[in-house]
């Protein structure tokens, strides 16, 4: 099942995509599949973010190669940082390079929302509390994460959280998918989900140990290696085999 969230009217609505078309829904996915009517095409539909966060949990360093071109030493427990739900951009939008920083990257990654509330669950638990899957983007201003060591500021600026286009719910290992980013058509990073030094359901696990994860909330789960600067003027594709392409453009 291929889930999205669209606006209908100026209300944003989730939605079924089924062949090429998009029926809103009634109530979130979590909550029931209820059909509104009236389905749009899918063509035309304006797509918002797959989700709906009180809260974006973000995996540092999850792929060795990508610590290894960091410079960075493999981290012994999942590295957790929070991105603002003001960072989102939906896709096809636009990632606004701030004036406060010199070098702004791409990071594609897997993500996942959530569809039922985890507390304290285990790595065998885990995947059932996921709603479905999508691609991220987790713009980061590198210049500012390199001097200040913490990620806050790099990685929280508005517009720096593209993710989309949809989420996919039927992918049943999300350790066997392969990644890609390009930037105006050139590849830069190529990766699997198989190479993550902790699996998606070990950082579910995790970070519900920490805090509730309630549905809508967003999980992403680090970067494969390649990482790469962006400027005003990109265009960049985030592909993952049995998802989509996230697109998105610079400026």
């Amino acid at each position: 099942m291929r889930l999205c969230r669209i606006e209908v009217a100026g209300v944003p609505r989730w939605g079924l995509i089924e062949e090429e078309l998009v029926t809103p829904l009634a109530v979130p996915p979590w909550e029931g599949v209820r059909k509104l009517g009236g389905a749009l095409p899918l063509a035309t539909a304006r797509l918002l973010p797959p989700c709906e966060p009180t809260k974006i949990v973000a995996v540092g360093l999850n792929y060795r190669a990508h610590a290894a071109e960091m410079g960075k030493e493999l981290p012994v427990e999942p590295l957790l940082f929070l991105k603002a739900p003001s960072s989102l951009v939906a896709p096809g939008g636009i990632v606004v390079v701030p004036r406060q920083s010199q070098r702004v990257e791409h990071e594609g990654e897997l993500a996942l929302v959530i569809g039922k509330a985890a507390t304290k669950v285990n790595a065998g638990q885990a995947l059932e509390h996921v709603l479905g899957y999508t691609c991220l983007d987790d713009v980061t201003a590198r210049d500012i994460q390199r001097r200040e060591k913490v990620y806050a500021r790099a990685k929280g600026f508005d517009t720096f959280c593209p993710v989309g286009p949809w989420l996919e719910t039927g992918i049943a290992d999300p350790q066997a998918l392969d990644l890609e980013v390009r930037v105006n058509g050139a590849r830069r990073q190529k990766g699997t989900t198989a190479d993550m030094i902790f699996p998606v359901a070990e950082v579910i696990a995790f970070i519900s140990h920490i805090m509730t994860l309630l549905p809508g909330d967003l999980v992403t789960t680090g970067t494969p290696p390649g990482v790469g600067p962006l400027v005003a003027g990109d265009e960049v594709e985030v592909e993952i085999a049995g998802i989509g392409v996230l697109r998105h453009r610079v400026a």
